[in-house]
């Protein structure tokens, strides 16, 4: 063989290489796409359960603001958004989603009229023995599926995952 055959031959493997190593990123296997896809498998099955147990109008995404809520009724809009971890934009949209669902009520502070306090109705408190119940059942079920260990350390993974690069943008 010669030198430029050498040459070219090596600078073939390497352009293979290198598209395999891009293109391995592309794949079923990504840590993203295993996120995302186990992510909404999840929503699929509290969606099914929810409208099982008579709340249909419950979307999965509601829980960024129901657990808040559930935690602390009352908030005021902006911080119920910086504890959804929501721009502003998404929790004005999501909030009208819950109210036109009949899930939460918007009020105005007392204390301060330009803000907006959000309360619970009826219905989510209804809603909340029905969505602990169905937690319990995919916890178990996750739990007949992972070793204790294994869930959680994927808790802790999931933790250190959320706050990616949060530190910095806080600064």
């Amino acid at each position: 063989m010669t030198r430029a055959a050498a040459v070219t031959a090596r600078a073939g493997q390497r352009d293979s290489e290198s598209r395999k190593s891009s293109a391995s990123r592309l794949t079923l296997d990504n840590l993203g796409f295993l996120l995302a896809k186990a992510s909404q498998r999840w929503n699929e099955l509290l969606y099914e359960r929810f409208a099982a147990a008579g709340f249909p109008e419950v979307r999965p995404a509601y829980g960024s603001l129901l657990i808040p809520l559930y935690e602390e009724d009352g908030l005021r809009q902006g911080e119920l958004a910086r504890r959804a971890r929501l721009s502003k934009q998404t929790m004005t949209t999501m909030a009208r989603a819950l109210e036109r669902d009949g899930l939460i009520e918007r009020h105005t502070d007392p204390t301060d009229a330009r803000a907006t306090l959000i309360f619970l109705t009826q219905r989510a408190n209804q809603l909340r023995p029905a969505a602990e119940h169905v937690l319990a059942q995919l916890d178990a079920h996750v739990g007949r599926t992972l070793p204790a260990r294994v869930r959680t350390s994927l808790k802790g993974a999931l933790r250190q995952i959320a706050d990616l690069d949060r530190e910095r943008v806080q600064r």
